[in-house]
């Protein structure tokens, strides 16, 4: 008994340990966002006035608009590449060039950001006196350049899941007359779908949190939220910036609580149907045995 007193205390002093050091600076920034001083680590009075400033401030709101834009173009464009390069790493075993295929799908996986950003740079500058929307940086620029290295990351993720399907079943839809696309919309796309969601969640957030990229390929007219807090940052600490920060870290808990609590449900839901199924066995099989 006092083994198990001993490990169970030093379980929770360890948690508490980590989640203190993984937590404690956004709580301290939360905190701060609150402050009505200007210096951000001299407490005076709460106050809400910087998050008054900050929904004010239209370089903010601009910057927020465009981050979303791209990140949401990324997350799908790189969800569709990811889908068709895994399916091909999967299911054709064999082809010309297959060494190559994964080495170029996961290469920026492993690639130094500043190598990629310079190369993406280089590459918009030549084909900008071919292809005019080049020339002009912008959002289609840094779109491109995030796809470039989030289908890697996507790619990983669904292919993870194509390797666990269970092939019989596509061939029994085969056997019954069902076309190859129909197979894949109907039985694969909905057998992979939480992999897909995954991919997406993970390209979306990897595309909004980028900055040395997106520093390389962006334009003057196309500044994204992690460029406007670096450049604030480095003119010195803001209470407004405490303050977008503090609103991310309340969407993003909201949005996290939200899918645990249908985790959740989903998990009941289906220990119930589980409990209501092996009821009715039960009942089946004592109606059985009475006959």
């Amino acid at each position: 008994m006092k083994k198990q007193t001993k490990s169970f205390l030093l379980r929770a002093l360890i948690l508490a340990i980590a989640l203190t050091f993984l937590y404690l600076p956004i709580m301290t920034l939360i905190v701060y966002s609150f402050n009505e001083s200007k210096m951000v680590t001299v407490w005076t009075n709460f106050s809400l006035k910087w998050y008054r400033t900050l929904f004010n401030n239209s370089a903010i709101i601009t910057a927020v608009g465009i981050s979303l834009t791209i990140a949401f173009m990324s997350a799908i464009t790189s969800v569709v590449i990811g889908t068709l390069a895994a399916f091909v790493m999967v299911r054709v075993h064999k082809f010309w060039g297959e060494s190559a295929f994964l080495l170029f799908m996961t290469a920026p996986m492993i690639l130094p950001e500043v190598i990629s950003g310079l190369a993406l740079l280089l590459l918009f500058v030549t084909l900008g006196d071919i292809i005019p929307v080049f020339s002009d940086r912008g959002i289609i620029t840094i779109w491109i350049a995030h796809v470039t290295f989030c289908s890697a990351y996507a790619t990983v993720v669904i292919r993870s899941r194509i390797v666990e399907l269970d092939v019989s079943i596509e061939e029994a839809a085969k056997d019954l007359g069902a076309g190859p696309m129909k197979v894949f919309f109907v039985i694969i796309l909905p057998a992979i779908m939480p992999a897909e969601v995954a991919a997406f969640l993970l390209s979306f957030t990897m595309s909004i949190d980028d900055l040395v990229i997106t520093s390389f390929v962006a334009g003057p007219n196309s500044t994204t939220l992690p460029m406007l807090i670096f450049s604030s940052v480095r003119r010195g600490l803001s209470p407004e910036i405490n303050a977008l920060a503090s609103v991310i870290v309340f969407v993003v808990s909201c949005f996290a609580f939200g899918l645990w609590v249908l985790t959740v449900r989903k998990q009941k839901r289906k220990e119930k149907n589980a409990q209501m199924i092996a009821a009715a066995l039960r009942k089946e099989n004592a109606k059985t045995l009475a006959h």
